[in-house]
């Protein structure tokens, strides 16, 4: 009997060790997450993003933009907001798809700093950028979503993995749907995900190539772009042109009407129509219908706040989003 209770006591503690580590590395995100531990979250990073984009429109396209290039470089884990630690890691600020180009720090760090009085060491930076998106699409005109939370931070980044990982402005639609695929996102997630280029701007260096060497654009089109994107690298490199030609500061689905009148800025815009794949039909269905539009945007923006969050023990909360505890 001795014998037995010996053994059983054992198994007993394996058991536990093993739900216990379970629990801590495969906690779920959930849209309550903070509704005990910090209920004045949401309308505190809400004041602060709405204050951003009533001073400069521009800034709602440009913190979705950050939770974008965030979770498709190692998951949504804030590792985009690191500086280098010249130590430790090259961070992703510099790498080619950001450098000159994310923006919208210094508002996450001014939600950072308000949080951090209402809620210290409770509030992830990954979990920011996930609220600030939302409420950027929706301040600017777009739908809302309940968002998933309960990510904690990277300790680490990777410049080699956003170089990588972050589709170019010049892929085609093999390359998009694979680098989508590997991320778990459907085709129809791109599309829709894509269909973010409603608000927002780019530089002439993004855009040059389409506007002066490509026939799938409409010629007045590119003309208009052309006047203040010069021909020569390095002239001009800088100089920006909204994503949207018709509402470049109101969430819509004018973005899809401009693909079927080939006026996508980006290749990789246009690409989603008549680059040879299934997905024409879709920016169809969205130019066509805008509430469709607005509820697949809204579920895929959730998939992709679901890409490999740190949760748990893992990770940690940072204090300042720019740097590890």
């Amino acid at each position: 009997m001795a014998a037995i209770g010996s053994c059983f006591s054992k198994f007993c503690s394996a058991l536990f060790l093993l739900v216990f580590f379970h629990g801590r590395t495969n906690a779920k995100l959930s849209t309550n997450f903070y509704s005990k531990s910090c209920p004045n979250l949401l309308p505190t990073v809400k004041f602060i993003v709405h204050s951003a984009i009533m001073k400069e429109a521009r800034m709602g396209a440009s913190l979705l933009r950050l939770f974008f290039h965030d979770c498709f470089v190692n998951g949504c884990d804030g590792s985009i907001l690191l500086d280098d630690d010249i130590s430790s890691f090259i961070g992703e600020k510099n790498a080619a798809p950001n450098r000159n180009s994310a923006r919208g720090f210094n508002v996450v760090d001014d939600i950072k700093s308000a949080v951090e009085i209402v809620c210290p060491g409770l509030v992830s930076c990954a979990d920011i950028l996930a609220i600030s998106a939302r409420d950027s699409v929706t301040i600017l005109g777009g739908p809302y979503w309940d968002v998933k939370l309960g990510r904690r931070d990277a300790r680490t980044a990777s410049q080699a993995a956003a170089n990588n990982n972050i589709p170019s402005p010049s892929s085609n639609l093999n390359q998009l749907i694979s680098g989508f695929n590997a991320h778990g996102l459907a085709p129809r997630d791109l599309v829709a995900l894509s269909g973010g280029h409603t608000i927002g701007q780019a530089r002439c260096t993004t855009f040059r190539a389409r506007v002066y060497n490509e026939s799938n654009i409409d010629p007045s089109f590119a003309r208009t772009r052309q006047r203040n994107c010069p021909r020569e690298t390095g002239s001009g490199d800088n100089n920006l042109a909204p994503l949207d030609i018709h509402t470049p500061t109101y969430f819509d689905n004018s973005y899809f009407k401009n693909l079927i009148d080939r006026r996508g800025l980006f290749h990789s815009d246009q690409q989603l129509f008549t680059g040879g794949g299934f997905t024409d039909s879709i920016v169809r269905g969205y130019s066509n219908n805008p509430r469709s539009f607005r509820s697949d945007f809204a579920a895929a923006m959730i998939k992709m706040g679901d890409i490999s969050p740190l949760t748990g023990s893992m990770g940690e909360i940072r204090k300042n989003c720019r740097r590890v505890n």
